[in-house]
């Protein structure tokens, strides 16, 4: 009786794992980069804004 009952409740855990969203299909949001090149490529900025705020965006030195 008891490994019938397991055996339900693996069963069950097992259903219910191949309809649950798995954790690796999650989108991570957009990098700053990736947002700044589409916010160029739809004309919302032009070519001087892009190069600065890219610049600050990949800017390794001294900063604050």
């Amino acid at each position: 009786m008891i490994l019938v009952l397991v055996a339900l409740i693996v069963a069950l855990l097992l259903a219910l794992r191949r309809f649950w969203p798995p954790s690796a299909q999650r989108t991570l949001p957009p990098a700053p980069l990736d947002i700044l090149r589409e916010r160029f490529a739809r004309g919302e900025i032009d070519k001087d804004e892009y190069e600065e705020r890219r610049r600050i965006l990949t800017d390794q030195g001294d900063g604050a």
